[in-house]
């Protein structure tokens, strides 16, 4: 599996669930069963090595803002959703985290942000499929701290400041 079928898979799924998270998760779980085991393998070093680089604090603070605080376990599932929403939302937050106040046209803080079920999805279907855990993916491990420069989440006219953008849609 490519990168191009990785994000077709994504966006398929997603859109067949009309955005919502879990059932975003069931479909690419029913999605990945239609697949042979080395495929959901390959589908799932792709999202793995996507979770892995969103390892950031620059994107940590962007959750902060966006979701009203972040911890390290909605950090996570953060970057699960943030996969879920796609190539062009994924890498535009990469690129520039704050450009998530324009990227993300509705955000409902309900069910928005918290993709927990979407990490599983390929480990279900594997398991489905073959009755055992998914072996190791060889990818590198995320590193043991983010990426870049700490952000103070604490501190609001920072976060103002770093996120204008977000601060202004999201900030409270």
């Amino acid at each position: 599996m490519d990168e191009t079928e990785f994000w077709e898979i994504v966006d398929s799924t997603r859109e067949a669930a009309e955005g919502d998270p879990e059932d975003h998760a069931e479909l690419l779980v029913e999605r990945l069963l239609q697949s042979d085991p080395e495929s959901v393998l390959d589908f799932a070093r792709h999202f793995e090595s996507r979770y892995n680089r969103a390892y950031r604090w620059d994107l940590w603070g962007a959750a902060w803002v966006l979701l009203d605080g972040a911890s390290d376990d909605a950090f996570d599932y953060f970057r699960c959703w943030l996969i879920g929403q796609g190539r062009e939302i994924f890498e535009g937050a990469m690129h520039d985290p704050d450009s998530l106040a324009g990227l993300l046209e509705e955000f409902d803080e309900e069910i928005d942000g918290d993709g927990e079920e979407l990490g599983y999805a390929a480990d279900e279907a594997y398991e489905e499929l073959t009755g055992t855990v998914a072996p190791d993916l060889g990818i590198p491990p995320a590193p043991p701290e983010p990426e870049g420069t700490p952000v103070d989440f604490e501190n609001k006219a920072a976060l103002a400041e770093r996120y204008p953008k977000l601060w202004e849609r999201f900030g409270s």
